[in-house]
């Protein structure tokens, strides 16, 4: 038997095992698969505090054309596994009525309202496990493979180094190393220091290097957006405003949580919803699009400093929060209004996002959102919420054709930034490995 390593267990990984699973090549491995979380729960997925939002569309996720039927099989193994779906006699799904889901833009009066005010509304199918249950899915999953006896799971051990040849070495931060006959990278946006120093070694395994996204997280009473929650539970828009930078919203959460991302040296700002605990408030990601040409090539550095100057302005260790007037007129907030934020006071100081983002980052989410009230009324009051900032990076596009014998799948290969399409990426990869 040949011997397999998978650095990661996340989204693209289970696709991956899956893919395997379903080509009957399962059992021709000995499987290793590395994870430098201390447990599961410590696991891919961000360490499991994902909203665990799914989705089917050709319009997002990823710069991959997956099928609609891959990404329908994905999603259906997803819902089987979380227990909110089963599939009946015939092989049909069946949905429990505890599944929050919604359609995006299926309503051709809506979709007609916001295309007429210049955004282009994006269709998909969403839908929603939340973060608990998102875990428990994990688990089901984990304990599924880990009953194949060729299968070793290691948590605890981070892969430092990857050294490709016709056999593949890798090497873990205590010392392990190991060679395998095939190697399968699957570390998320987290792991993106692995990817970069085979990069450093390998320069033409990049294909593009010039984008991050940078933004805040908004947030502001249920009732102002309640109708479009209860359509869609997540409308995704995208506008070219007057700066000529593309802004999009992102991961919307109906009575959610703002919460915080925590990189090595960083915060972020990010969101997620509870199926059974529910706020009074909405949140969703403003962001812009920032593409670069040479000399420039280092994205990631730049939305990394964008998000650790706002971390020094903050105190160190919190983000910025501000009201919308604030925001608009380069003031700092020093009272909030009728919006309450739901993440902890602990984690923020009211502060002014100006001192933090680029000029025109910030011109172009004023213009988005004013644009956005001609549609929505009550998304420019006052004391609506900002928290920043948020930074979105895209991995390195990476060339799979490099290396006979190590892929890089999923959000780390640059060619996927979601949970149907890493995972709908693994699952492909495998059908051709």
């Amino acid at each position: 038997m040949e011997k397999m390593a998978i650095i990661g267990f996340g989204a693209a990984s289970i696709g991956f095992l899956k893919g395997l699973q379903e080509e009957k090549k399962i059992n021709h491995y000995n499987i290793d698969i590395y994870e430098k979380g201390e447990n599961l729960e410590g696991a891919g997925f961000g360490g499991l505090k994902y909203d665990g939002k799914l989705f089917i569309s050709k319009e997002m996720g990823g710069d991959l054309t997956i099928p609609l039927n891959i990404q329908k099989k994905v999603v259906e193994y997803y819902l089987t596994k979380s227990g909110l779906a089963k599939l009946d006699e015939d092989k049909k799904l069946e949905l429990s009525n505890k599944l929050e889901k919604g359609d995006s833009f299926e309503n051709k009066e809506l979709y007609k309202r916001f295309y007429d005010a210049d955004f282009e509304p994006v269709r998909s199918h969403f839908f929603h496990l939340g973060t608990e249950l998102l875990i428990e899915t994990v688990k089901n999953i984990f304990e599924e493979f880990s009953k194949f006896n060729n299968i070793n799971f290691i948590f605890g051990e981070e892969v430092i180094k990857i050294i490709p040849g016709t056999e593949v070495v890798i090497v873990t931060n205590s010392g392990i190393e190991k060679t395998y006959d095939k190697v399968v990278v699957a570390v998320g946006r987290r792991g993106h220091k692995l990817v970069s120093d085979m990069v450093k070694d390998h320069p033409d395994l990049v294909l593009s290097n010039d984008k991050v996204d940078l933004g805040v997280r908004f947030e502001l009473p249920n009732h102002i957006v309640d109708y479009l929650n209860k359509e869609m539970y997540e409308f995704k828009i995208r506008l070219k405003t007057k700066t000529g930078y593309i802004v999009r919203t992102f991961c919307n959460n109906p009575g959610g949580e703002v919460t915080l991302e925590s990189y090595d040296d960083f915060l972020t700002v990010n969101g997620h919803a509870n199926t059974n605990k529910k706020t009074n408030n909405t949140n969703f990601a403003i962001l812009v699009t920032h593409s670069f040409t040479q000399p420039f090539n280092d994205p990631v550095s730049y939305g990394s400093y964008i998000a650790k100057l706002s971390n020094i302005l903050a105190g160190g260790d919190k983000v910025i929060l501000q009201c919308y007037e604030d925001f608009k007129g380069s003031k700092r907030t020093k009272k909030l209004g009728r919006v309450e934020p739901t993440l902890d006071p602990k984690h923020f100081i009211l502060g002014d996002l100006n001192l933090a983002l680029p000029r025109r980052t910030i011109e172009s989410i004023i213009d988005f959102l004013e644009r956005l009230e001609t549609v929505v009324r009550g998304v420019t009051y006052p004391d609506n919420l900002l928290y920043g900032a948020e930074v979105k990076f895209y991995a390195n596009k990476i060339n799979n054709d490099f290396f006979g014998n190590v892929k890089i799948i999923g959000d780390c290969s640059g060619w996927t930034r979601s949970i149907t399409y890493a995972t709908s990426h693994g699952y492909l990869i495998a059908k051709e490995f």
